[in-house]
């Protein structure tokens, strides 16, 4: 039996504050509404209580931005792709932010376990003068407990990522279990098993200067990498209009701390917004 579960998230200005309307069908809905850093910003807390998602299931969100509105989205812990007897899993994102509205896309990572059959689908259509930062944090099996991904007798499982910006940015991938040239090589994931992507992006050309300040600070943190804390690979590029960072490591705390670390510190950069660190991640 599979689940499907949809939410819809609307963000409108009213005055001073960022109203938030949620309807939810299924399991997925909004754990919490939170404005810890006044009415202007709400923080929303999503949650799937049956806690993973297995094959055949289905998980949509849908948020709206209106003009003037600042959401940041974020999940109480991990999303898990379990394993799968056949039928694929699809968790898909669809965002719409207008004209001056800003959104944060930051959900805590995500866990491909050993033979799922996974897809996660990522659109966000960003009007002139929208901007958002986001991140996607991709963790493949559980080596720690012997679940590698790619102890994978059958050759089934697989993991599939698209993240749209439409005329911005357009990355799509596969993981297969059995490649192990893609998983092992240099030129791929080099034997690690966690790989995250920041990226800050607008609905119009952003300015050289802007542009340089986001990569050269993004750039001195990770020159900054503390070693004894965990090995992390990791590089800061603009290829066209997003901003991007892009990390590989064999956990996910240091992979993590570093992409918190970089988007705490282009916040007031770009938004001249302090770093307000979501309360659930600490809990």
């Amino acid at each position: 039996m599979s689940w499907h579960g949809h939410l819809t998230l609307d963000y409108r200005r009213d005055g001073e504050r960022t109203t938030a309307h949620d309807r939810h069908d299924g399991p997925l809905r909004v754990l919490q509404r939170l404005y810890p850093e006044g009415p202007g910003i709400c923080h929303h807390v999503l949650v799937h209580p049956p806690g993973g998602i297995v094959g055949g299931d289905v998980l949509d969100v849908q948020a709206t931005l209106e003009a003037g509105s600042h959401a940041l989205i974020t999940t109480p812990g991990a999303t898990r792709f379990y394993k799968s007897a056949g039928p694929e899993a699809l968790q898909s994102v669809t965002a719409r932010v207008a004209d001056g509205a800003r959104l944060e896309w930051l959900p805590l990572e995500t866990i491909a376990y050993r033979t799922c059959r996974a897809r996660n689908e990522m659109r966000f259509e960003l009007a002139p003068g929208a901007e958002m930062m986001g991140w996607d944090v991709l963790a493949l099996g559980l080596p720690a407990a012997g679940e590698a991904f790619d102890n994978d007798p059958g050759g089934t499982g697989f993991y599939t990522q698209r993240i749209d910006l439409p005329g911005v940015w357009l990355e799509q991938g596969t993981v297969r279990s059995t490649d192990r040239l893609l998983l092992d090589s240099p030129l791929g994931w080099a034997g690690h098993r966690v790989m995250g992507t920041l990226w800050f992006a607008a609905g119009q050309a952003l300015p050289r200067e802007r542009r340089e300040a986001l990569l050269d600070t993004a750039r001195a943190l990770i020159d900054g990498i503390d070693p004894s804390l965990g090995t992390v690979r990791a590089g800061a590029t603009s290829p066209h209009e997003p901003v991007v960072v892009r990390a590989l490591a064999d956990r996910v705390e240091p992979l993590m701390r570093l992409l918190s670390g970089i988007w705490a510190a282009w916040r007031p950069l770009a938004w001249d917004l302090p770093p307000a660190t979501p309360r659930i991640w600490r809990t």
